[in-house]
This record gives structure tokens, sequence and C-alpha cells, in this order.
């Protein structure tokens, strides 16, 4: 379980004086912040590294748990008292780089984070609905086509253009390949394996933290929003209208204001 974190891959875009740490979403790489990283150039210098399976990362070895083995590369980067970003998985693996390494979080952010266990005990009606809507992707996983899969998720959580068809197939590809930990990781995100809402779990993160949504997103991702402001000591929420799940990507503006006026209040 260790060898395979020893080549992870991470960059940093930026130089400006605030340093920030970044986990991408599923399906994606570290240089799906490259527009925020633009947008705030002269404010932060952001490092972000590509998880398991994804990017220029080698593939997870389906041995341990995947958040869990992610959270521990970026623990590995998180030197410094940083503000500490995720977005969709990306944000549930830094929830759990916050409860371990608190004290070198100034900040948390939650973009749009899938732990659908959230949802299960607190709006299961609407939980349900997402999962109504998945059953074709669920499908086409278990009749073992990860084109199709890949395809069907994206156009459920990807942000809508370009099409499959139209994208390039090294990128087509590169979706494909880090397709299978999602359903690898349906113990963690639904039935909290990892056990982040037990008991006192989420004690140690007392730092201020904002949870992001787009207003265009699933329901289930407001509910999830709502949930975890109010497990978490210092929490707030945002909604950025016309964004649905990939906010960082197709709304880096607006997300860099959230950001700073969050920060300026933090």
């Amino acid at each position: 379980m260790t060898d395979q974190l020893d080549g992870i891959f991470s960059r940093s875009f930026g130089q400006g004086s605030r340093p920030v740490l970044a986990v991408h979403c599923s399906l994606a790489h570290s240089g799906a912040w490259r527009g925020l990283a633009e947008v705030m150039a002269e404010e932060i210098t952001l490092t972000a590294f590509d998880m398991l399976s994804h990017g220029r990362s080698p593939d997870w070895d389906g041995q341990g748990n995947y958040q869990l083995l992610n959270a521990k590369a970026g623990l590995a980067l998180l030197t410094e008292p940083v503000d500490l970003v995720g977005h969709s998985f990306g944000a549930t693996v830094a929830l759990r780089m916050a409860m371990a390494r608190p004290h070198l979080v100034r900040s948390l952010t939650l973009i749009e984070p899938v732990l659908f266990a959230v949802a299960r005990t607190d709006a299961p009606e609407v939980l349900a609905a997402m999962e109504a809507q998945s059953q074709p992707i669920d499908a086409a996983w278990a009749a073992g086509d990860v084109e199709l899969t890949t395809r069907l998720f994206n156009r459920l959580w990807g942000p809508g253009e370009p099409k499959w068809p139209d994208l390039p197939e090294p990128l087509r590809a590169s979706m494909m390949r880090a397709m299978p930990v999602i359903p690898a990781s349906y113990g963690t995100m639904y039935l909290d394996e990892n056990a982040t809402l037990a008991p006192g779990a989420l004690d140690p993160v007392t730092m201020p933290a904002l949870l992001a949504t787009g207003l265009d997103s699933p329901p289930v991702m407001a509910e999830i929003a709502r949930g975890l402001c109010r497990r978490l000591a210092d929490a707030r929420t945002v909604s950025v209208a016309g964004a649905g799940h990939m906010l960082p990507v197709t709304h880096p503006n607006e997300t860099a204001e959230f950001l700073r006026r969050f920060w300026a209040g933090a």
C-alpha cells in the first residue's frame, strides 16, 4: 500500500504569498485547478497532486482504502499551514486530511463534496432520487462496459460541454482509466465505511470551513453541504448561480471571488 504512493505527481501554480493545497475531482487531474490558479496567480501559490489512477500518478493497485491512500498522499505535501481546498471526491480527501492534521489547515473549502452518507442520514428521499438517476451508470458498469459507464457518469457529473464524442481520445482514455475507483469507493462515499461521520470524528475540524455548491448541481449536493455544515464547528455554505458540479472548472472567477471573501473573513 505504501509503494504505490512513491510516484505521486504534484505541481504548483501562481506566485502569490498565500499557500493553497488543492485536491481535484474524480476523472480529472491536478491541472483542473489551472483556471482558478491563473485568476488568483498574484494572490496564491496553489499546489495540487494527481490522485492514484489519475494524471501522472500511478494506478491504484486495488489494495487499501482509496480515499485514505489519497489523503496520505496529500498529507505528504502538507508541510506548512495552508488553505486546503477539495472538489467532489477530492473534497472528501481534503476533509480526511483536515481531520488528520488540523494544526496545518488554516481554512477548509469543500466544493461539491460527494459524501453521500450525509444525505443517506439527513435526506434519504433526495439521495434515492439521485440513485435512481444513476441506475443507467450502474447497469453499464455491471455489464462490464467501462466506456459507456464513463460516458454516462460524465453526462451526469461533468461540465456538459464538450460532449463525449467531441472529447479528445486521450482525455476519454484517461477518464476511463480512472473510472473503476468510483464504484470501488461506494462503501466509503455511501456507507461511510471510514467513519467520517462517527460521533466525535469531526471534532478536530475546528478551522473555518466553507461548503460550496453549484445551484444547478443535483439537489443531493446541497443536502450534503448543509449536513456537513451542521456537523462542523465553524462552517458556512455558499452557492454559485448558473454553476453545476464542476463549478471550480467552469466558473473559476466566481470560485476565486467566494474564496477571497471566505479567506478575508476567516
